[in-house]
């Protein structure tokens, strides 16, 4: 359950938008750094835009071929070659591997130690052992298939954008969620199993997005006599019928099938968020839409006061089942940000934070059990170093989350926030130069 839900069947994208500001320790020569080295690096693709697209002049434009056809990515001890939807840049390489999930005492590591606790202690099998198995090393490359078809995500759904994604070529990318592992894993025979991994998107700079974070998928399909086991004349009903699609069921699921494993579910994760924040917690159930569940819900918890989204979830489209071979079978699934958790659980302010190696951080997380409150105090106090930066930019063939990774690919972790400013287009030369004004990096 990784895509994006909306309460529209149009997108599961989030709105595009920019930001930035700062982190740990007011150094403001190294902020002046980035900002130079930003300023040299736009003017440059000034120069080659201007040189490209010959705006003004009457030469007709001829944009370059995105990526770099020919060369290979060495990625994880295998060889990419690289074609024209390649888009992978130094900073986004260099975290993978990293695996902050699997590092001992790491904020992340405790949440998905807390997740795994709860589904260990609460689901047992006939031998007393943990109905639920874990992946938590599966590779981040997928191939297309397994991120997107697997999962019933249409070929012109916009979450499939180049703009939005890492890809390696055309056929192999870096997974935008865990849910791309689903298909393989129930094919496998599994019928009850959490994912969790780090995942990829381009996205916008600001405290609360990064381009890697962490989910957590968890999985669990009912065969006819698990679902109405203990059910008064269960052994009458049925997991299946041919009826129509409504805003409540599959086309190919019974009432009583839908709402069963629907109660389990929404049981379940209850009982997970009741765990990690307490008793008394409220709850509440949004109606939105999934490619590959349906009916399908965010789950929203009351936190001090506001309403925060936690978690994404439904029941499993059948379709999507049934070509994993487990035909006889219905099941839900969820999944959830271990970074969103995190945040909220110890009070972490800024993504940025989870990939600091700052003993000054990591050292707050150092507990004896998982199950220990902690609340993060700041590093610094220092205020943010604010700059602007203004370039043209070519007519086509950009996309906001180019500049994005650009500056995360020069300015590292200083950069907390991008803002767009401002705009301006020539009148003489309409369509082509764009004129972009954003506070430039910062630090604290």
């Amino acid at each position: 359950m990784g895509a994006r839900c909306s309460h529209s069947p149009s997108t599961l994208q989030r709105p595009a938008r920019h930001h930035v500001l700062p982190l740990t320790e007011p150094v403001r020569e190294a902020a002046t750094m980035v900002c130079s080295a930003l300023r040299r690096l736009v003017q440059v693709h000034v120069s080659l835009a201007r040189k490209a697209s010959g705006v003004c002049r009457g030469h007709e434009h001829r944009p370059a071929a995105p990526g770099a056809p020919g060369g290979v990515v060495e990625l994880l001890g295998k060889s990419y070659p690289q074609d024209g939807y390649s888009n992978l840049s130094r900073k986004v390489l260099s975290k993978v591997g990293r695996n902050l999930h699997n590092q001992q005492h790491h904020p992340l590591w405790l949440v998905k130690e807390r997740v795994k606790a709860h589904f260990y202690q609460r689901f047992r099998g006939r031998s007393g052992t943990p109905l639920f198995s874990v992946y938590d090393d599966l590779s981040p490359v997928v191939t297309t298939w397994q991120n997107f078809d697997s999962l019933l995500i249409p070929a012109d759904h916009p979450s499939r954008k180049k703009g939005d994604n890492y890809y390696l070529n055309e056929t192999h990318m870096l997974r935008a969620h865990t849910s791309a592992h689903q298909w393989d894993l129930l094919r496998a025979g599994l019928d009850a199993f959490l994912v969790v991994g780090d995942v990829y998107r381009r996205d916008q700079i600001d405290a609360q997005h990064y381009p890697v974070f962490h989910q957590l998928e968890a999985v669990r399909l009912f065969s006819r006599h698990q679902l109405f086991a203990g059910v008064k004349d269960g052994e009458s009903l049925q997991l299946f019928e041919q009826s129509s699609r409504s805003a409540h069921k599959q086309e190919t699921h019974t009432m009583e099938a839908t709402k069963l494993v629907e109660f389990d579910l929404k049981q379940t994760l209850t009982g997970l968020m009741t765990r990690l924040f307490g008793d008394g917690l409220d709850i509440r159930w949004v109606d939105c839409y999934f490619p590959f569940t349906h009916p399908s819900f965010e789950m929203e918890i009351n936190f001090r006061g506001e309403w925060l989204e936690v978690l994404g979830c439904g029941v499993m489209e059948q379709q999507l089942v049934n070509s994993a071979g487990a035909q006889d079978r219905v099941g839900w699934a969820c999944g959830l940000g271990l970074e969103r958790l995190a945040m909220i659980l110890y009070d972490i302010p800024d993504i940025r934070l989870f990939w600091s190696e700052d003993e000054r951080f990591l050292g707050q997380f150092r507990v004896g059990d998982i199950e220990q409150s902690v609340r993060f105090q700041p590093l610094s106090k220092y205020p943010a170093v604010m700059n602007d930066i203004s370039f043209w930019l070519p007519p086509e063939n950009y996309t906001e989350n180019d500049f994005y990774d650009l500056v995360r690919t020069i300015g590292g972790d200083l950069v907390e926030k991008v803002d767009l400013i401002d705009k301006f287009e020539h009148p003489k030369c309409p369509g082509y130069p764009r004129l972009h004004t954003v506070p430039g990096p910062v630090l604290c």
